[in-house]
């Protein structure tokens, strides 16, 4: 068949809905990731700009200019930068191979209506680890937004349960045990 829904039902319509449910929480937090890195990267960029030239002119010129790029250039770019140590950088990477598997692979599972509850949840499994590592780069960018916005240091709490809050927030209604 060539048609992604065809005549005959999924054979786990619940368990599908609660894992495209998932799988689009999932795509929320890697799409904000993105948006995250870029917007770290922009800062660092007119920071660098203005203490090269003292001109806020310039430097308001020059952030128009800028155009946001995909994310593995973007962490490759912020690497260049002194702030970011090759932990984080690392971790950021890590965090973008995550992301492109959510965005990219994870919905693959072939047709609706031969999926067995088997192979659904050896993928909610493998979404669930690739969640993980995408929290992890996520949870580091969000404390350089929060520091950016707030001017102070994170929240350590929310550092600390931002891991589980997204485990729960995704993966809520499926039982693990």
């Amino acid at each position: 068949m060539g048609w992604s829904l065809g005549y005959l039902p999924p054979k786990e319509p619940e368990l599908l809905d609660a894992f495209f449910l998932a799988l689009g929480k999932a795509l929320y937090l890697a799409n904000a990731f993105e948006s995250k890195c870029q917007f770290v990267l922009r800062i660092a960029k007119q920071v660098y700009h203005y203490k090269a030239y003292d001109d806020s002119s310039a430097t308001m010129a020059f952030m128009q200019s800028l155009k946001d790029n995909m994310l593995g250039q973007t962490i490759n770019e912020l690497k260049l930068f002194p702030e970011f140590t090759p932990a984080d950088i690392a971790l950021l990477k890590e965090a973008k191979e995550a992301r492109n598997f959510i965005a990219h692979e994870s919905a693959d599972l072939g047709y609706l209506s031969s999926i067995s509850a088997k192979q659904l949840w050896e993928h909610i499994d493998r979404l669930r680890e690739e969640v993980d590592k995408l929290v992890a780069g996520d949870n580091l960018v969000s404390r350089w937004v929060y520091e950016i916005e707030d001017k102070e240091a994170a929240p350590r709490e929310i550092q600390k349960n931002y891991a589980q809050w997204v485990q729960q927030w995704i993966f809520g209604s499926f039982d693990f045990t």
